[in-house]
This record gives structure tokens, sequence and C-alpha cells, in this order.
């Protein structure tokens, strides 16, 4: 950058470098007139990711481009304009519900690696990565600026630590023990602080096409993703790059917020899987016989926070608000809030001196949208499970279709979450409060 060799307006330490982390990163180098100096600390020794696939919809999408990276994401990407839901708890067979046919753009569909390892490409110059940095707490001192600790006991400092480090995130634990009382009660402060199982389960697995193909020629998969959905259970699979992905859900209400015992992420007998849907159709049992490797990951979330900054400290993505993923946002969330925290603190209004009004900016604007969405992607994986009150709950009372069908138009309506401005007019809208904060009249600062 131009700018390189001149004082750095302020120094920023973004613990995280995964999706949301690296956004911020590249968002902040981007718009940046002058140099914020970045450290972005990453716990492992590479910038990898867990997971295999990932959807990014309108408006990450629109955040690709902003950022110049939108034809990179498309020769890597499967484009989507709808997709199949079924009725499929029935061993006879099971029965298309609907077709939903986007009137969006379109969702996009990659491997979640390489979309990490395009953002790496476009890391700025005053980005500086630290590898097997795992940050244990920060101190504030009296001066203003922060000193981060990490567990190999080295230490670093800083004028704004965002943490990006995920729903087990070491900032937001921090943050939560060390706040002050009289801004949140103590009796909640484990509850802020640790992630909490939903009482949901899902087997992923990941498998060549040719695979399926070779099985069934005519699978309803192998021509887009399908939604098969019974009581209390459904299975989300979809073909991406020569590869199709398998979610099979399964959920039980009455355990979210329990204790779960064991590790989150365990390899599972194809067996188990096979077992915990037998009672599904023919088409999935077909592809479960193609789960050669299935793995088991208890899904579990962040509470609901009071508040997503304190001091010179914020949270993003899944350290601020990890959700279910039945409506496929999760990234994309982090995505927005990398976007339009990292335009804020940017922006040449943006100081030292006010960046706490930056981050405040970013903490109204963000933090209830990406809660709404996590409340609406709990509600929606219920309606899959065809368990949500009031609505179809699997029993046929002689007017099953009646009765999915008053369930679709829900599902629909849910989905329509994402025609409004979209993730540039929610830059936007942040950009006149901050003007209004910092005292911006007609062009000018007061």
């Amino acid at each position: 950058m131009s700018s390189s060799l001149t004082t750095p307006k302020f120094r920023v330490a973004i613990c995280g470098a995964g999706i949301g982390g690296l956004v911020l990163a590249i968002t902040i180098g981007k718009f940046a007139e002058r140099d914020v100096k970045i450290d972005l600390y990453e716990a492992r020794d590479a910038i990898i990711t867990a997971g295999a696939g990932i959807s990014l919809s309108l408006h990450p999408n629109q955040i690709m481009e902003e950022l110049g990276m939108h034809e990179e994401v498309s020769r890597f990407s499967t484009k989507s304009h709808g997709m199949m839901y079924r009725k499929s708890d029935s061993k006879e067979g099971g029965f298309e519900w609907f077709h939903h046919i986007s009137k969006l753009s379109g969702t996009v569909r990659m491997k979640r690696q390489e979309l990490v390892d395009i953002l790496k490409q476009h890391l700025p110059a005053s980005c500086t990565v630290h590898f097997n940095k795992r940050l244990t707490t920060y101190d504030k001192q009296l001066a203003g600026f922060l000193v981060l600790h990490f567990a190999d006991d080295s230490v670093a400092s800083t004028d704004v630590l965002i943490g990006a480090d995920g729903i087990r995130s070491s900032v937001r634990k921090a943050l939560f023990e060390t706040i002050d009382q009289d801004v949140v009660d103590p009796s909640k402060i484990r509850h802020y602080a640790d992630a909490s199982w939903t009482g949901t389960s899902v087997y992923r697995a990941l498998f060549p096409v040719k695979n399926l193909s070779e099985m069934n020629p005519n699978h309803v998969v192998l021509k887009g993703p399908v939604f098969f959905c019974g009581k209390e259970k459904h299975i989300f699979s979809y073909p991406v790059s020569q590869l199709i992905h398998v979610s099979a859900f399964i959920s039980d209400n009455r355990k979210a917020g329990t204790p779960f015992e064991g590790r989150w992420v365990s390899d599972v007998p194809q067996e188990e899987v096979n077992e915990a849907f037998q009672n599904f159709e023919p088409a999935v049992k077909d592809l479960i016989k193609c789960c050669e490797n299935p793995s088991r990951w208890a899904i579990h979330a962040v509470n609901e926070l009071p508040l997503s900054i304190c001091d010179r400290v914020a949270l993003i993505g899944d350290a601020c608000h990890a959700m279910l993923p039945h409506m496929g946002a999760g990234a994309g969330q982090a995505i927005e809030d990398a976007f339009v925290l990292g335009r804020l603190l940017a922006y040449p209004l943006t100081t030292l001196d006010n960046v706490l009004a930056a981050l405040k900016v970013y903490q109204d604007v963000r933090l209830p949208f990406a809660q709404h969405i996590a409340r609406q992607s709990e509600r929606m994986g219920c309606m899959k499970d065809l368990d949500v009150s009031g609505y179809y709950d699997g029993t046929d009372r002689g007017n099953e279709r009646e009765e999915l069908d008053l369930l679709k138009e829900k599902i629909l309506e849910a989905r329509d979450w994402q025609s409004d401005g979209g993730a540039v007019a929610g830059w936007l809208k942040a950009e006149r409060k901050l003007q209004e904060s910092v005292g911006l009249r007609n062009g000018r600062c007061e």
C-alpha cells in the first residue's frame, strides 16, 4: 500500500484466521486510506478450516464482489437456484413435498478450504500472520491499549482486539470473565462464555458423485440439492465439485442446553447412520450406503449474548453468534460481520480516539440481525423436522397434503430473509450511524 511507510492510525489484532478473520483483514486493507496495522493470530500452524462444503447466498456474494473476489469464487463454486423438499420417513418410498426456486440470484456452494485459499491470497501487506498463537486472556492497560497473553507464554499488544476465533472463542471467554459486574449479571457469565449443546447431532460425509451415479443413475440428489424430511430427523444432500455432501440431522429439543458427554466430533461406523434413518425412503438408504467414513458432530451454539463489544474488544462470526446450520447462514453472517466492522475500522473518520464509537455502531447494526438469523435457523430446523407447534407434526390425519402445504408456506416465508437491500445496504446504514456518532454534519466534522 502507498501509505505503508507512514505511522498506522491504530493497531488491530484479530484472533482466528478463519473465514471471518480473513475477510475482516482483507476489508480493512482494501478500504483504509491510511494503514491500519493488522496482526492475525492463528492457533494452528496453518490457515486451514474444518468442514467440507460451504454455502454463500446473496449477501456474502455481494461482499465477495465488493472485495474483488467474485470471479475467483465463481470459478470454484456451483450455483444453485433451487432445491427439492421430500417427505421421506417411509420405508416404502417418500414423495416430493415441493420444489423451491429462488427469486434471488442463487446460492453458490463450494469447498470450504477453496474459499479459505482464495481469501489467503488477498490478505493485505499491512497484515502479519502469526501461527501457533492461542490466546488465553488479555489485560487492559491504563493507557488504553491491550496486552494479549498466549498459550506459549508469549505476549503482544494492540489497540483493538477482534475475536474471530470460533464457537470456543477464547476472546469471548476472556471478555465475559473480565467484564464489569454492573454490565452483565455475574450469574450469567458462564452462560455467555460457554457454548451450549442444541440437542442436535449431525452425521456428515463426503464421497465422489460417481459412487452414487453407479449405484442409482437416477438418484434425485444427482439433479441438485435435496432435503429429505421426517419426524425429528432430516437429511440435506447436494452435489458440488464432483462430490456429494451429506448432512443427516437428528434432533431432540428436550436435550437442548444439557451437557454433551464426549467429543463434539467423532468418527462413527456407517451402521450407526443407517440405524438412525432405518425408516427413511430407499433414496436415503442409497445415500447412506455411499457414506463410507461418516463423522458425527454435536451441534453447539453460542447462547444469545447481551453485547458483542466491550471497551476496544469485539466479537464476530461464530465467536459471537454460532448458530444451527439450517439456514446455511453461519459463514455468511461471519462475512457480513467482518465486512461491516472492517469498513468501520478503515473509515477515514475513525481514529483511535473514537474507535469505541465505531465498535458500538458495529454492535448496533450487526448483533440484532445476526441473532435474528440464529433464531430463524433454529425454527427452520424444527420445520424440516416436522416439529413446529401448531403445524404438521408427521401424523397423517387424513389431510396430510393440506397440512404440509401450510408448513411449506412457513418455510418459504423464513427463506425470504435476503430480499432486502443486502450487505452493502447494511454497511451504508452503519456509515450513517458512524457519521452521526462522531458529529459529521453536511460533509464536515464538527
